[in-house]
This record gives structure tokens, C-alpha cells and sequence, in this order.
């Protein structure tokens, strides 16, 4: 453990200054502008100063974003919050410089933009101040005054230049000492170690393992308080929001996932009503279930579901007396927020939040059974996955999409409503990146789902209402929509092997798919758009609310009903044996216990995939061989995770044999040794004709820890190729499903295999006579395996036998002397033989046999 700790925190280290030094180098380029300029003159050119920030605001959010940094959950925060100032301010300057925009006309809206980063960066110095972290204070608070003072400029040119400065130049000099000073103390070992640069990293490491929430959480907070403030800007906290959407799947986070997909669409201006109704019902249903977290948390989404209704009160009017009131409020909810979440993620006293309330209350009703809020709770489909499942998100945005396009419009000009961004952003940006998540997850049909009606959405969308529909509709049109009927009809298909909810949803969808067509040849019933489109919101929704009450509670479950159609190897996603990720010991304690409970399970080596069943039980070897319809020129194997599994029959096989298992594994060489009596030890019963051939067998011990930690736990497994008789070789956990359909009864998932050459198979039954021989050269050279053999003979020549298999008892006087008179006589053997051990070798014939 010391070596691994102490290369982490090397990697932090360096992690660490590079942040820190960015920060001095972004610090510098602003002071050095702010010095040198006039209100008649920059001094750096806005284009250059533009393009040098935004270089400089990669290499912060580099060290913000890295999960392995260990100086403190609050510099993550500050590192992408000063990120995210100097990107907006970097596109700012190079808009400037290119002529198409003038700082005076932006005025209006960087005021209230640099106001919400100068409150946030001061939440952050006043957390940093409360637990002691004198650097970031520093950093913080300065950068805060410096972007305070930046307003004064803005009303009074040239007003506040020179305060602006010389808070950066502060930044600057501390973030210089702080941060070639863990440099110099990170290459030199600790050897030169300026005063106040140490860091406790055990403590934070503790902390950090223990907390639940990433920390980008407190930058998208960051990035409401600046979208509750600007409101013509959306671009900036748009992206960065969808930037954090990505993040909190990969933190297997659903709510927080849809939460930050939501905001993200806020940037939006809205569309008459339904719309706003539509998304205050849908907010308020993510709020519902987001005081599982905290009912603070639950509590800050209302807001939003405030806003809606206020659009939806005043569609015409961002800047009139309610909506502005509101995102006042949620400007001072999302500081109240930033300074209680920043406050405990880093303090040891916590501020209470409500945590724990929800599932109390939930308890207390005795329905409702809540699912563990953690990590486990999104199990890998068809393997293992750094995403959580992005369903709720994907038919939510269906939903917004379907309503949108409900609105009336007036005057044949779509325009004038706004609907364009809902349609687009929504139904396409937002479905497409749930697409991916899906594929990333494994679950082909849903990305399928998501990618296509994403592409649909976008496509008709930019057609319909960016103004290219017009007067176009005809042939050309209906053969693009016809083309998206076809591809849709086959996912309508599909969909009848998973469940009844994905049928209706893929049929409704066909419906609008039909009514595009009917409008592009103009023969569109009054009316029949608008009915099949509300139906669809309607399924979307009932399929939103299935999700997100399913990831909630373990029981009841909203029924998404079975499959309408099963075939042999095929089934519904409930149906899918555990895929399980292999690094975790729980899975492999999980697949342990289905295989002593007979099942037969896929399983990683450090070749490729392979079917095993225990070897105590009977029944699951044959049923290994059936599945596998293994030939009988290509017997199953047998697995040991170490020559102590042999000891029952040590007594059994041959010192040199035992010997060379010992000095050639964990390998990737199988041997092929004599069968005997010794095999009715295992448990095998009936089931050892299925094992090797009636001469002998093939064992091996794998070089794989899972293989090995699995076989500890089982005892000695049979082994086959994780594919049919006669097909290529299985080097993915996806293929053992897809191979082998619903007969294999569980999958440990470790991705692609990392080798696609099979073991090499040598030939021991002649072991005794000094001569080993060669079924198959895989990934052990022949070289190799000599050379170790050699080695082991060497050494019972010498009588250097391993200790390890010798008796446990003394022997007696009458079996020394037999044992010595045998060793004489196999010394003589090996003498006679040595010398045709390569001519014998090369003789024995080669086979496929995948072992």
C-alpha cells in the first residue's frame, strides 16, 4: 500500500501545480492587460488576449476536472468556476476583436454575469476561509474583487483597471509560491519543502472516497446562479450545464443527470402554452424524487418549477415583473445552496440539509420499499458501464418535444413562437446525448430509439420551423419521411421482444411519423396531428414516470409489461442474466454462489472468454457441455486457481509434474496430464466424461485474479470456450450473451479480452520419462516452457524437490528407502532421455482444442 500511495499522490501532486500555475499564467495575462491599458488603447489585442485565456482555461478545467485530485474538493470547484469565468470572458474578447460585437453593447449583460461570478467566487473564498484553506481564500476572494472591480469598469471606463490588477497580481504571487513550491517538494521527494506547501492528503482521501456527490455539482450551481442572473447569454451556462448532464451520468446519478438536462434547456426562450405547463409538471415530479437526497435539494427545484409557471402566466415577456422576480429568487436560492453544499462537502460539521427524511417518511408508509441512493443500484446492462441508465431523461425530452409542437401558430409564421429550440434542443441535442449514453450502457435497442427519434426531431424541426418546409412540401419530403417510417417500423418490431410500454411508444410515434407524411402531400386530416402527437406525450410521459419511480423503489414497480413475443435465446431486458463488472469482489461472490447453486456462468481469463460450472456439481458440467455443443474431439478442461487445490492427490500424481505446475504457473499453459482415480475427488460423478479424453486431461491455472479470486471460492470449475462448437473465439463479456443467448446464467464483465491467442497446451503424460511434448504453441512460447522445465529437472537432479508438497508428516525408514531408490531410477531416466526430449517434442501432433 505505501508504494501505490505514494505514486498517487506523486500524480496528484503534479496535477496540483498545474492547476495552480494555470491560475498564475491566467492571473498574469489579466494583469499585465489591465496595467497596461487605457481607456483609449488595450494593451494586448482583444483577439491574442482572447485566444491566450481560453488556452489557459482548458488547462484549469484539466486540474478541476480529474477525479484523482486529492488537495481539496473545494479547488475542483474553484478551478472550474475560474474556468468557466475566463472561457466566457476569453469568447467575449475574441467576438470583440473580430469586430462583430462592442463591449458597450454587451454591457447589460456582462454587468449581471461578472455580479454572479464575483458572489460565487466569494461563497467559495468564505467556505475556504471556514476550513482553513489560507491559498484558496486567497485565490478566491481576489479573483471575486478583481471581477468587482471589472463592473466599475465597465460603468466607468478605466475606473477600476488598476484595482482589477492588483487583485491578480496577488492571485498571481501566491499561486507562484504555492505552486512551484509543490512542484520543487514533488521532484524532489519532500528533500526541499517550502514552508506552508504540505498537504494532508490521507484525511482529504478519506473524505473524498466517503462523499456522494461530485463535486461538479457546486459548478453547475455556479452556472445557475449566472443563468438566473444573465438572461440573454445562454449559450455559455447551456453548455456547461450539458457538460455537467455527461458528468453526472458518469457519476451514476440519474436525478442530478435529468435535473442539470433540464437547466440546460431553461436557456431557451419558452413557447406559448402547453409548453411551460408541460415542463412545470415534469420539474416538479424531479423535485418529488429528488428529496431522496436531501429535501433541500428537493426543495431548490420548486423554484424552477416556479419559473415555468410564471412563463407560463406571461409567454410574451422575459423581463416582466414575475419572471424577473423569480429568477431573483433562484439568483439568492443557488447562493444559499453553493455555500451549504461547498460548506459540507469539505467541513466536518454539517449544516443540516434534511438528508435521510425521505426514506424515514417512506419507511413509515411500509408500501414503499426505497432502493439503496448509491452506486450499485444501476447494475451494467450486458456488461460493465461508467454511465447511469439515461431513460428518464431520454422520454422526458419526447415529452417536451411532443407539447411543444402543439403550440398554435399564428399567421403561418412557426417563428414567432419560439417552438424551434424545443423541438431541436430538446427532442434532438438532448435525446441524441441520451442515445450515447445508452450505447455506452450497452442498450442497443434504446440508444437505437433515442439516436433515430433525435434525428427525426432535429431534422423536421430545422425543415418545419427554421423556415425550409414553406412551400417545399411534396415528393422529396415524403420519401425523407417514409425513409424514417421504415426505420421506425423495424424498432416497433423490436420492441415487441422487450415490453409492452417500448411497443406503444415506437407505435405512437409511427402515428406522427404518418402524420408528417400526410401533411407533406397535403392530405392531413384536421386535427389528427395534434391527437396523435398528445398521445404520444401522454405515452413518453407515463414511460418518464415509470423510470424514475422504477430507479426510486425496488417495490411496487410501475408495470412496464412483458414482452408480446418470445423466441428461443431471446426475451425481454428483465430476463437477461447478471452482468456483472469483474473488478468488484461482490460480483464475483455473486457469481460464486450461482455456480455452487449448479448455474453456468462467462467468465474473463487472461486469454479469452470461457464457460465454467463447478466442477461438485454434476449437473452444471453437462449442461455446460450441451450449451457449448461441444464436439468430442474437443473435451472441457479443468481449472485450479493453484496447485494447492491439488493436494487431496498429490499423493497421486508425480513429483515432476507437480513441480513444473508449480514453477510454470498461474500461466497461460494448459497441461495434459494422465486421467486416474484421482478425479472422482473432485465430485465429478457422470459428469467427468465430459472432462478431457479417456487417456487424460487438460488443467491449468489461469494468470487472471478474477479467474483466480472465483475458483478460491467455488474450487475446481470445467471449462470451455464461451462460444458455439466451430465459431470464433469470444473476446468480449457482450458476446457471451449474444453467443450463447439465456443459457448462460450469469457474466463477469471486464470488457475486451486482452489477448486473443489461446493458451499454449503441453503435453505431460510422458512427464516421468523426462519428455514433455506440444499439442498447441499459443501465448507461451516453446522456448519458454523448455526453459522452465529444464529448470525444474535441474533442480531434481539435485534433489532440490519444492518444499511446498512435501509431507506433513515424517516419513518412515522403509519409505525413504523406496523413495530414494525411485529417485535414483528417474535420475537415470531423465540422463537417457534428455538428450531426445526435442526430437520427442516436436513429434507430438497439434490440435485446436480451446482450453
Amino acid at each position: 500500500m505505501q508504494p501505490c500511495t505514494g505514486v498517487m499522490a506523486l500524480h496528484n501532486s503534479l496535477d496540483e501545480s498545474v492547476g495552480i500555475l494555470s491560475i498564475s499564467a491566467g492571473s498574469l495575462l489579466l494583469l499585465v492587460n489591465s496595467y497596461g491599458s487605457s481607456p483609449l488603447k488595450d494593451f494586448i489585442p482583444h483577439t491574442a488576449l482572447g485566444v491566450l485565456l481560453l488556452i489557459i482555461t482548458v488547462l484549469v478545467a484539466y486540474a478541476g476536472v480529474l477525479k484523482e485530485f486529492l488537495l481539496t474538493n473545494l479547488f475542483s470547484t474553484l478551478c472550474l468556476t475560474v474556468s468557466a469565468l475566463w472561457c466566457g470572458s476569453g469568447l467575449i474578447y475574441i467576438l470583440v476583436g473580430q469586430g462583430v460585437l462592442q463591449l458597450t453593447d454587451l454591457k447589460d449583460s456582462l454587468v449581471p454575469g461578472l455580479a454572479a461570478f464575483t458572489l460565487a467566487l466569494f461563497i467559495i473564498g468564505c467556505v475556504a476561509l471556514f476550513v482553513k484553506k489560507q491559498v484558496l481564500f486567497i485565490i478566491a476572494v481576489c479573483i471575486s474583487l478583481a471581477s468587482a472591480h471589472q463592473i466599475a469598469d465597465l460603468c466607468a471606463a478605466g475606473f477600476g483597471k488598476s484595482a482589477t490588477a492588483a487583485n491578480y497580481l496577488l492571485v498571481c504571487l501566491v499561486c507562484v509560491y504555492f505552486g512551484f513550491g509543490r512542484l520543487l517538494s514533488t521532484i524532489t521527494q519532500g528533500t526541499v519543502r517550502p514552508p506552508g506547501v504540505a498537504l494532508k492528503l490521507k484525511a482529504e482521501l478519506k473524505r473524498d472516497q466517503n462523499q456522494r456527490c461530485s463535486d461538479v455539482a457546486r459548478v453547475g450551481l455556479v452556472m445557475n446562479l449566472l443563468s438566473a442572473s444573465v438572461l440573454a447569454c445562454p449559450l455559455l451556462p447551456g453548455v456547461f450545464q450539458l457538460s455537467l448532464c455527461v458528468l453526472f451520468y458518469r457519476s451514476l446519478d440519474i436525478l442530478a443527470a435529468t435535473f442539470y438536462g433540464f437547466t440546460a434547456l431553461l436557456r431557451f426562450p419558452f413557447s406559448p402554452v402547453p409548453f411551460p405547463v408541460v415542463f412545470a409538471v415534469l420539474f416538479s415530479i424531479l423535485a418529488l424524487f429528488s428529496c431522496q437526497k436531501s429535501l433541500l435539494e428537493g426543495f431548490y427545484q420548486l423554484f424552477f418549477v416556479a419559473y415555468c409557471i410564471s412563463i407560463a402566466a406571461q409567454p410574451k415577456g422575459f423581463f416582466q415583473g414575475g419572471t424577473q422576480g423569480v429568477q431573483g429568487a433562484i439568483f439568492v436560492a443557488t447562493a444559499v445552496m453553493l455555500f451549504i453544499t461547498a460548506f459540507n462537502m469539505v467541513s466536518r460539521t454539517k449544516i443540516p440539509v434534511g438528508q435521510g427524511v425521505f426514506k424515514a417518511l417512506v419507511t413509515r408508509m411500509g408500501k414503499l420499499k426505497p432502493r439503496a441512493l448509491d452506486k450499485e443500484q444501476h447494475e451494467p446492462h450486458l456488461g460493465y458501464s461508467k454511465y447511469a441508465d439515461a431513460e428518464v431523461l431520454g422520454h422526458a425530452c419526447n415529452v417536451l418535444a411532443a407539447f411543444a409542437i402543439t403550440a398554435t401558430v399564428d399567421d403561418r409564421t412557426p417563428q414567432s413562437v419560439l417552438v424551434l429550440p424545443w423541438v431541436v434542443v430538446a427532442g434532438g441535442v438532448l435525446q441524441l446525448l441520451c442515445g450515447s449514453v445508452a450505447f455506452a450502457r450497452g442498450k442497443t435497442f434504446e440508444s437505437t430509439v433515442f439516436i433515430l427519434y433525435g434525428v427525426m426531431w432535429t431534422v423536421w424541426g430545422l425543415t418545419r420551423y427554421g423556415g425550409l418546409y414553406g412551400e417545399t412540401r411534396g415528393f422529396n419530403v415524403a420519401v425523407g419521411i417514409i425513409s424514417f417510417m421504415l426505420f421506425n417500423l423495424l424498432v416497433t418490431v423490436a420492441a415487441l421482444f422487450l415490453n409492452v410500454a417500448w411497443f406503444v411508444y415506437a407505435f405512437t410515434f409511427q402515428l406522427i411519423l404518418i402524420s408528417f407524411l400526410l401533411d407533406a402531400v397535403g392530405s392531413l386530416p384536421y386535427g389528427y396531428d395534434i391527437g396523435v402527437t398528445i398521445i404520444f406525450g401522454l405515452v413518453s410521459f407515463y414511460c418518464f414516470l415509470a423510470h424514475i419511480f422504477n430507479s426510486t423503489f425496488t417495490s411496487p414497480q410501475m408495470p412496464l409489461g412483458r414482452p408480446l413475443v418470445r423466441l428461443g435465446g431471446m426475451g425481454g431486458g428483465a430476463d437477461v442474466c447478471p452482468h456483472v463488472p469483474a473488478r468488484k469482489a461482490a460480483s464475483v461472490q455473486q457469481i460464486a454462489e450461482i455456480m455452487k447453486n449448479g448455474g453456468i456462468c462467462g467468465m474473463p481469463t487472461d486469454t479469452v472468454y470461457v464457460l465454467v460450472a463447478a466442477c461438485n456439481r454434476p449437473d452444471a458440467v453437462i449442461k455446460a457441455y450441451k450449451v457449448k455443443k461441444q464436439a468430442q474431439v474437443r473435451p472441457m478442461s479443468m481449472w485450479i486457481s493453484s496447485t494447492k487445490q491439488l493436494e487431496p492427490v498429490r499423493h497421486l500424481l508425480s513429483p515432476l509434474l507437480l513441480d513444473f505446475m508449480e514453477a510454470a504457473w498461474p500461466s497461460s499453459i494448459s497441461m495434459v496430464i494422465p486421467r486416474g482415480p484421482w478425479m472422482d475427488i473432485f465430485g465429478l460423478g457422470d459428469a467427468a466424461i465430459h472432462i478431457g479424453t479417456p487417456q487424460s486431461i487438460a488443467i491449468r491455472n489461469p494468470d487472471c485474479a478474477v479467474a483466480t479470486h472465483l475458483i478460491n471460492q467455488v474450487g475446481p470449475i470445467a471449462v470451455t470456450s464461451a462460444n458455439p462448437t466451430g465459431e470464433a473465439d469470444t473476446t468480449h463479456h457482450n458476446q457471451v450473451y449474444a453467443k450463447l443467448g439465456d443459457k448462460v446464467d450469469g457474466v463477469l464483465c471486464d470488457g475486451p479480452s486482452p489477448e486473443n491467442i489461446a493458451s499454449t497446451v503441453v503435453d505431460c503424460t510422458k512427464i516421468d520419462t523426462g519428455n514433455i511434448g506440444f499439442f498447441r504453441v499459443g501465448m507461451i512460447p516453446k522456448s519458454k516452457v523448455l526453459q522452465i522445465f529444464e529448470e525444474v529437472q535441474n533442480r531434481h537432479r539435485h534433489g532440490h524437490t519444492n518444499p511446498g508438497f512435501e509431507h506433513d508428516l515424517p516419513t518412515t525408514d522403509t519409505e525413504r528407502e523406496e523413495n530414494s531408490i525411485e529417485e535414483e531410477a528417474a535420475g537415470s531416466e531423465e540422463e537417457t532421455e534428455d538428450s531426445t526430449q526435442s526430437t520427442t517434442s516436436n513429434e507430438i501432433n497439434t490440435d485446436d482444442n480451446e482450453l
